[in-house]
């Protein structure tokens, strides 16, 4: 493991200032309580000093130790151990098995020489039971063999409250409440002496090494294990924490978070709690004191006394991030939550994200980076601003202060290494794809979608279309440069769109399709030209490319006046100036008549007839010199045939007059059929033709929606011109009886036989007449049935007649009349349904006055 500078070693109190020259003289034990600095040495004098600390101009801490006074205890033994009280003014000294009350500052005992007798060692309890302010608890190892006591401690006096018999002898205690944290022979062991319960935490062989045991938070401990194990017990007999691995000859042990300081006979130690690794060692020969005091953490040697002053946590998370430990940099970071502030933490640990965010994007480590950066926040211009031209001229960034990275831009970062430079852009691409539709990008948006369309066209990406053809923030002036260096024309013509500069956008791709300009994005671009001015909004554009559009397709062109939205093409765009247009374009002529007509279903006689004169046109183009039965019917001629059938709008004597001579003879049966002409369009479609499904055809074209002796007359003019006299053929005698045996239900029976040659067979007319008789059959009796119902409804009525007439009437002069409630003066009345009776003459002024009262339904 790479070594942190977390402390630093720093003398507080040399040895002249302690002995002098007194060699055999050794320092036994220290205490500090704020700036006071007491030391216990082995001829059993106390020593009082002021510390001073000062920081030097380049940050380093120093420390002046000023003696006050020092006093002898009057004993000749070493003095054990040393406790400030500071509520009390006291300070508790241990020396030849008593603890005696001194004053802090004039180390005189106390009148009362109150002291407590019989002790081995004492701990005092950072977390009190009693509750009063004036008091202390201490608790005492006891000479008595496997005893603990527990002594409250006033100014002047002391008081025992507990004694507690230990499984073993203890030979260190640690206290914290009502839980001892003992370290026997054998074994470590919590105790609450409250209860008496104790809990067994692991074994401890006290002859091969001195015990450790501190109190290093509320109810937790950190003791000395077995196998050189620092490890950390709660007061429920449990771990939290992973242990740390020291020397096996530790003599002393701290806590200063997130670190454990370890003491042997050569070293100082340092390890992490956040991943148990040891993170720094300082040679310190002959230390056999270390001791924390409210955070100061204090080492000594027999001759003389130093502070290990932490370096603060930000410099070491900035050296660890120095040294490309990013790893390390970010446990340390989080492990520093508790010492500080919320917000200066969130302030300070985001910074910490996004330098890590960048050592690890240096390292190409792109996933981590883009996690880091997340998490940070990273106002990601400054990403982008590492990227040479990528940032807009106009944007107003400046990168952080102090930097969160060491590097000017891309090429140093890389060092020139194009293959690293395109993972780089590649990875920008990503990210800024990611986060410019989230929160991140709120303020940002134009830098971001500027920088991405800059690296997409650099790239040839086939993302730079999708960009600009949805929602974007790119900035103009710096993009429209950016796609003109880089011959990307069609993606500008969009960038124009996007900023409601179309006219712009259409000339840049009409010099592409031109071949003014060369770019190969699009192979169909003319179709696209079409299709945008086709949904355009700014007629004054549509008409001012019509032309062009038209001279390179007119089939395609047309489509820009074809396929517009309907509410627009009837607000914008008049169908007759298109038309004015369109003259020098015929086929795009027709496809737009074609439009109007038969999409649109515009009901104006100017359109059809115009469209059927162009088809006509076109028909008498394709074939000069074929005409009758023998030409071909080509798709124009189709289209003509159908308008003419379906339109009923156009100039039928203007078309006839056109057609006359012109070789269509079943463009004139159309027309004539339109005229009513039937007998003159069936001849032409029977005999000039020989054409007897088209002249059936035209039977039921004309007959469609009629009444059916419309249908039957038009059959029966059609089997008159079959039979009729003139130079008969045997394919119309074909034809008609074809025609009887298969409509058999359109034809007048009776009409028929007189129409039929005598020469005709029974047999031939088989279909005909069976068809004939059915239907004559189904007729009578379908008016039988008729009939027959009619009978029965006049036979209900009768009935009901007769009943009517059954029932008799009285009449006297006391009947009232229902309507006028006089008296009847004559035997003439009137009967309703509902028995009522009145005067005639108020029945007939019912009658004539429907809102006067009606007694019922006249009969």
């Amino acid at each position: 493991m790479m070594s942190t500078k977390a402390f630093a070693l720093v003398p507080a109190v040399e040895r002249e200032q302690l002995m002098g020259d007194r060699e055999r003289v050794s320092l036994e034990c220290v205490e500090c309580c704020g700036r006071n600095l007491y030391v216990g040495t082995s001829d059993c004098f106390v020593y009082h000093f002021l510390l001073e600390e000062e920081t030097a101009p380049g940050g380093s801490a120093t420390f002046t130790a000023t003696k006050q006074l020092h006093r002898h205890l009057g004993f000749k033994k070493p003095v054990n151990e040393l406790r400030a009280a500071s509520a009390l003014h006291r300070l508790l000294v241990l020396c030849d098995g008593s603890i005696t009350l001194v004053h802090m500052l004039s180390l005189e005992p106390v009148p009362s020489g109150a002291r407590i007798k019989g002790a081995t060692a004492f701990a005092l309890n950072e977390n009190p039971v009693s509750g009063d302010p004036f008091c202390v608890e201490v608790c005492i190892i006891s000479v008595k063999r496997r005893t603990i006591q527990v002594f409250l401690v006033y100014e002047d006096r002391v008081q025992i409250v507990r004694e507690v018999s230990t499984p073993e002898q203890p030979l260190a205690v640690a206290v914290d409440g009502h839980f001892l944290c003992l370290a026997l022979t054998t074994q470590y062991i919590i105790l609450n002496y409250s209860t008496g319960v104790a809990q067994d935490l692991f074994p401890f062989c006290s002859e091969e090494k001195r015990p450790i045991v501190k109190r290093i938070g509320r109810q937790e401990f950190l003791l000395a294990g077995p196998g050189g194990l620092g490890m950390f017990a709660t007061v429920a007999g449990i771990s939290q924490r992973a242990p740390v691995h020291w020397s096996e000859n530790v003599v002393g042990a701290a806590v200063c978070f997130p670190y454990v300081i370890a003491l042997d006979s050569e070293f100082i130690t340092v390890h992490s709690m956040l991943d148990q690794q040891q993170k720094q060692t300082l040679p310190f020969k002959e230390g056999h004191i270390l001791q924390d005091f409210e955070g100061r953490l204090i080492v000594a040697t027999s001759k003389g006394v130093y502070v290990l002053v932490p370096l603060p946590l930000e410099k070491q998370i900035q050296d660890l991030l120095a040294s490309r430990r990013v790893e390390e940099a970010l446990v340390l970071a989080k492990g520093a939550r508790r010492n500080i502030p919320k917000e200066k933490f969130q302030v300070m640990y985001r910074r910490i994200l996004l330098q890590a965010g960048f050592i690890q994007f240096a390292q190409l480590q792109f996933l981590e980076a883009k996690e880091l950066f997340r998490s940070g926040q990273l106002d990601v211009r400054e990403l982008i601003s590492l990227y040479p031209f990528l940032l807009p001229t106009s944007s107003s960034f400046t990168r952080s202060h102090p930097p969160l990275h060491e590097f000017a831009d891309l090429n140093q970062l890389t060092q020139g290494d194009q293959e690293k430079v395109a993972k780089c852009k590649r990875f920008l691409m990503s990210y800024l794809n990611e986060v410019r539709s989230t929160e991140v990008a709120n303020g940002y948006k134009e830098d971001i979608d500027t920088a991405l369309l800059k690296l997409y066209t650099e790239a040839d990406h086939d993302s730079l279309l999708d960009l600009l053809v949805t929602e974007n923030f790119c900035l103009l002036t710096d993009s429209a440069a950016w796609l003109e260096k880089h011959k990307k024309y069609f993606a500008l013509g969009l960038l124009y769109h996007y900023n409601h500069q179309d006219a712009a956008a259409v000339q840049l791709w009409v010099s592409i399709v031109n071949g003014d300009i060369h770019d190969s994005t699009r192979s169909d671009l003319y179709e696209y030209i079409v299709d945008f001015l086709t949904y355009s909004l700014d007629p004054d554009l549509v008409w001012q490319y019509a032309d062009w559009v038209l001279q390179k397709n007119p089939e395609v062109g047309v489509q820009v006046f074809t396929k517009r939205p309907v509410d627009e093409q009837q607000s914008r765009f008049n169908p007759d100036d298109i038309i004015s247009c369109l003259k020098k374009y015929p086929q795009a002529l027709v496809k737009y008549l074609e439009h109007l007509v038969m999409d649109r279903r515009l009901q104006k006689e100017g359109y059809h007839t115009h469209l059927a004169v162009l088809y006509l046109d076109e028909v008498l183009q394709q074939r000069p010199s074929a005409s009758g039965k023998d030409a071909e019917v080509t798709e124009t001629q189709a289209k003509l045939r159908r308008l003419l059938q379906q339109s009923d709008l156009y100039q039928v004597h203007f078309l006839l007059d056109r057609i006359r001579g012109a070789g269509l003879p079943m463009e004139s049966a159309i027309l004539l059929g339109k005229l009513e002409q039937h007998e003159e369009a069936l001849r032409i479609l029977a005999h000039e033709l020989a054409d007897f499904p088209a002249a059936e055809g035209y039977c039921l074209w004309r007959s469609e929606g009629r009444a059916p002796p419309y249908r039957r007359r038009l059959f029966q003019l059609l089997l008159a011109i079959y039979l009729g006299p003139g130079p008969s053929a045997p394919e119309l005698a074909v034809a008609a009886v074809d025609l009887l045996n298969r409509r058999a239900t359109e034809f007048d029976a009776a009409q028929v036989l007189q129409l039929l040659p005598g020469t005709w067979s029974v047999q031939l007319l088989c279909p005909f007449l069976m068809g004939a008789v059915r239907d004559s059959v189904h007729a009578r009796r379908t008016t039988q049935v008729a009939m027959g119902l009619a009978k029965s409804e006049n036979l209900i009525y009768k009935y009901d007649k007769m009943k009517l007439k059954g029932s008799s009437v009285r009449l006297s002069d006391k009947k009232l009349c229902q309507m006028c409630q006089n008296p009847f003066c004559e035997p003439v009345f009137v009967r309703y349904p509902n028995g009522g009776l009145v005067h005639t003459h108020c029945a007939a002024s019912r009658h004539t006055n429907p809102s006067s009262p009606s007694p019922g339904a006249r009969t």
